[in-house]
């Protein structure tokens, strides 16, 4: 009788459902690339923001347009630019004469659903304005503070290879992004897939074809309902071995922050969820484990050197602890 209550509590059929069908109509247009729209739809139910990181070419900026497009929310795009300041983002105070007042008119960055392309081509003024809006969700403008509208999610694109022009993110910044995604190039096989998708289409085409499935406030719910997935102590315990192994392994020069174990909880709470469990397991931290640390951990230079990643040492980190049973 007990467990029948439970799981009446806890009922994810319709996030399932809800879910389903928001990975249909991305993948409407995404050929391949399983793994970045799983993420992406994980960051959507832990409500965190996602790093994109991959080669021109690879559908990083379609698929943030793609996961807009299948939501019922205010969309907003920024190209972020060298020349770009804090006010063409944030917003700024206007003087209006009728009134005698300055009144604060909204910038870009006020929406629900957020694609910042190239964010790394923008200087260290401007990536610090995000700072406020991506922790707290607010905007603090002349001693006034405007609030978010719900759901609130940033999705940012960047280019490992071109360098010219480009700054490197602020450690503050990186750590408020839940993941960050690597996107591969697709196979062989994709590459026709995608060939034989074009033909029939172009771009512009497919993303029209893609149709909003799910409203804004029905994010927020299933939000609320994955926080409700039970963790239990021991894998509290697991979590807390990983993030603390990263500031004493040796191969790392920063470790990952208390932000860090908090992040990769939510995001195995939405792993469990999206596999229609009410519980998460070790399987589930380990699955999120090197999108959640890979951006927040600086390998030493002799590391860096010798060619070492971050997911090489994430991987032999958790490899190292005990898995709970």
């Amino acid at each position: 009788m007990e467990e029948d209550l439970f799981k009446q509590r806890v009922d994810l059929g319709e996030l399932s459902e809800a879910i389903v069908q928001l990975q249909e109509e991305i993948r409407k247009v995404i050929v391949g690339q399983e793994q970045m729209v799983k993420l992406i739809v994980t960051a959507i139910l832990s409500d965190g923001h996602v790093l994109i990181e991959g080669v021109p070419g690879v559908a990083k900026t379609l698929a943030a347009k793609l996961v807009a497009k299948s939501m019922q929310v205010n969309f907003s795009r920024i190209q972020f630019t060298p020349d770009l300041m804090p006010s063409d983002v944030l917003g700024t105070s206007i003087f209006n004469p009728g009134s005698s007042r300055f009144e604060f008119r909204e910038g870009p960055i006020f929406g629900n659903v957020i694609l910042i392309d190239e964010i790394n081509r923008a200087p260290a003024k401007t990536q610090a304005a995000l700072f406020e809006v991506m922790e707290e969700k607010q905007v603090t403008m002349d001693g006034t503070t405007h609030k978010m509208k719900h759901p609130f999610m940033v999705l940012a694109t960047q280019n490992p290879i071109e360098q010219e022009g480009t700054y490197r993110l602020p450690e503050a910044q990186l750590d408020r992004f839940l993941f960050k995604i690597k996107v591969p190039y697709p196979s062989e096989a994709e590459e026709v897939a995608i060939l034989q998708r074009f033909q029939q289409m172009d771009n512009q085409q497919k993303v029209m074809s893609v149709q909003p499935v799910i409203s804004g406030d029905k994010i927020v719910q299933l939000q609320q309902l994955t926080r409700q997935i039970i963790a239990e102590e021991k894998l509290l315990s697991f979590i807390a071995k990983i993030i603390v192994a990263t500031r004493n392994d040796r191969s790392v020069y920063l470790g990952a922050s208390p932000r860090a174990s908090q992040a990769l909880l939510n995001a195995a709470r939405a792993t469990a969820a999206l596999a229609g469990r009410d519980f998460i397991t070790p399987d589930d931290i380990i699955y999120v484990a090197a999108p959640v640390l890979r951006h927040r951990l600086i390998l030493t230079p002799e590391k860096e050197m010798e060619g070492v990643n971050e997911d090489d040492v994430i991987q032999n980190i958790v490899h190292a602890i005990e898995v709970p049973r």
